[in-house]
């Protein structure tokens, strides 16, 4: 009895031990953070045989960034949040875009900072905080990029069948095809033309960032003129009148339209993650970022004051609103015009989250986060080959066999989460850039506990104001976050990064993660759910995996490669 009692002790001593010791390295492992990389030590790294190539000048950067965010929304968003707010819907689009600066304004400084990598919200985290919490980032990022992907997808087949039907030799065409037919009691929907789109973008970005980048600047420009087009002949159709009263349902309508409308804008942050593969990244990504952003802004305000001067807002539709009003006016030859805008911005939209994505799993496969085979290069087509395969076949999965359509609902959720944390990483990284001496570990605690408390301030503001609380309880969160800002500013110290600079800092940044979480909270409810499901899973991911095999000093296995003199 002594013996087996001995040997149960012993068993059980040994499971407490083996258990003790995978925690510590779990621990110890999401803990870890990627060493900072400046500028002056982003040079040419000579020990790897293959690498991405720099060819993205300014003007590309620029238009990666107008074909994110510019797309078939412009044509449509536009005029159904109209619908509710009335010509103030201006308003709602210039409050989501000053929004959407200060944020760009935190993204162009990490961008200036880590020029040569690429990872974007994940890279900024993984260097600031640690490993698991820019796995997790990446995770949100890239449901929200697939389901996007798909969803756009399908869209564009659906916008291209409607083009085609416009010649009589393809009438009637099957739903399967481009609208989609659902089978099964409507588990699948059936579209064969979407997956086909895929297929041909993603064979355009294998081939390389040149190809790729000469048919973004192409179907982006190709927009923008359509776009300018509408705008100057909507102005001769205008009538003053239709802006009066400006804002029928009151201030609260433009700012609930302003929650609504600041997902038209996201998109810019697809340039930060162009940067190992721009020509200049220190000072072009910035440009890029604050640039694209501002063409966008105007653009939008240029079509919110024309829809709502030529149509009463009560009247404009819901599918197409800008093309009926063109139409209403006898103007049908400017909604083809549309029809082939709201292509092109699709397909360009679509092809910049292609190529997105496929830099992101670069990023991991380097950091040995995700599967080697992620990180290969095409020695030859210096492109992430494999990755953006993946992408593709992911993409082309989703939108062949379901209406991904009914998914959108629980999309955003990871745009707001990696915007609130790339706003903390330059909170975070200015605390970084002074010595252990003047930056103790209990200051870095104080410091992140007043970032976590603005988080749930800007979440619990954002939920009093979706139910209609007491006004006291809204001023009362409020208040709380701004004692942790003041805390934020007077009791820390902040470094000059080198690079872009951006503004006001802690101030500008704490505001973008109050009020991104404010919108976290406007969401449907099934996002929330969404977000702690995706979490666990990823938790799970990382322990299994992840904790094993990642190496925070991968970048030094990176090689950069220049752009040809004569591309220069």
């Amino acid at each position: 009895m002594g013996g087996k009692e001995s040997s149960r002790n012993s068993s059980s001593n040994s499971y407490s031990s083996s258990s003790s010791s995978w925690l510590s390295h779990f621990w110890s492992s999401a803990r870890r953070t990627k060493p900072l990389v400046y500028p002056s030590e982003a040079s040419i790294r000579a020990s790897s045989i293959d690498g991405l190539i720099r060819r993205l000048g300014l003007f590309e950067l620029i238009l990666i960034g107008v074909g994110a965010s510019i797309g078939a929304g412009i044509f449509v968003v536009t005029g159904t949040v109209a619908r509710d707010t009335g010509p103030g819907v201006t308003i709602s689009f210039v409050l989501a875009g000053a929004s959407c600066v200060l944020n760009a304004l935190c993204y162009a400084e990490l961008a200036s900072r880590f020029p040569a990598l690429v990872g974007g919200a994940y890279l900024y985290t993984y260097t600031a905080f640690n490993e698991l919490t820019a796995f997790l980032v990446f995770a949100q990022l890239m449901l929200d990029y697939h389901i996007g992907a798909a969803s756009i997808a399908r869209s564009l087949a659906s916008y291209v069948v409607t083009i085609l039907e416009l010649f009589p030799f393809f009438k009637g065409i099957p739903s399967w095809i481009g609208s989609g037919e659902e089978i099964l009691g409507g588990t699948l929907s059936i579209n064969v033309l979407a997956p086909i789109l895929l297929t041909l973008l993603t064979i355009v970005l294998c081939r390389g960032v040149g190809e790729s980048s000469a048919l973004n600047s192409f179907m982006t420009v190709l927009k923008v003129v359509i776009v300018i087009i509408v705008i100057s002949v909507g102005a001769f159709e205008i009538d003053v009148s239709n802006w009066s009263p400006f804002a029928p349902n009151g201030v609260e309508a433009i700012l609930t339209g302003a929650t609504v409308v600041f997902f038209a804008y996201v998109g810019f942050d697809a340039v930060a993650n162009s940067a190992e593969e721009a020509k200049r990244p220190q000072r072009d990504l910035p440009i890029g970022i604050m640039a694209s952003l501002l063409i966008c802004i105007t653009l939008y305000i240029g079509v919110c004051l024309v829809i709502t001067g030529m149509v009463p807002y009560k009247f404009l539709g819901e599918d197409a609103p800008l093309a009926e009003a063109f139409a209403s006016k006898g103007l049908k030859y400017v909604s083809v015009l549309i029809s082939i805008g709201a292509v092109a911005g699709l397909t360009t939209t679509l092809l910049v989250g292609l190529y997105v994505q496929s830099r992101l799993y670069l990023g991991l496969g380097r950091d040995g986060l995700l599967p080697s085979i992620f990180a290969k290069v095409h020695p030859k087509l210096h492109t992430p080959i494999h990755s953006q395969v993946w992408v593709g076949i992911v993409a082309g999965v989703l939108a062949g066999l379901f209406n991904v359509h009914v998914l959108s609902h629980i999309l955003s959720v990871g745009t707001l989460t990696g915007y609130s944390v790339v706003s903390a990483c330059v909170v975070a990284l200015r605390w970084k850039d002074k010595t252990e001496s003047q930056v103790s570990s209990s200051s870095w605690r104080e410091g992140l506990l007043c970032l976590i408390t603005v988080a749930f301030c800007g979440f619990g503001a954002g939920l009093l104001y979706r139910v209609n609380a007491s006004f006291i309880f809204l001023i009362l969160a409020v208040i709380v976050g701004i004692i942790a800002l003041l805390a934020l500013y007077f009791r820390q110290v902040y470094a000059e990064p080198p690079g872009f600079s951006c503004p006001w800092v802690p101030i500008l940044p704490v505001v973008c993660i109050f009020f991104n979480l404010f919108l976290f909270a406007q969401l449907h409810h099934e996002a929330w759910v969404r977000f702690v499901i995706l979490s666990i899973i990823t938790v799970g991911v990382y322990a299994f995996y992840g904790q094993y095999h990642a190496d925070p000093s991968s970048e030094e296995t990176v090689i950069y490669h220049r752009a040809p003199r004569e591309d220069a």
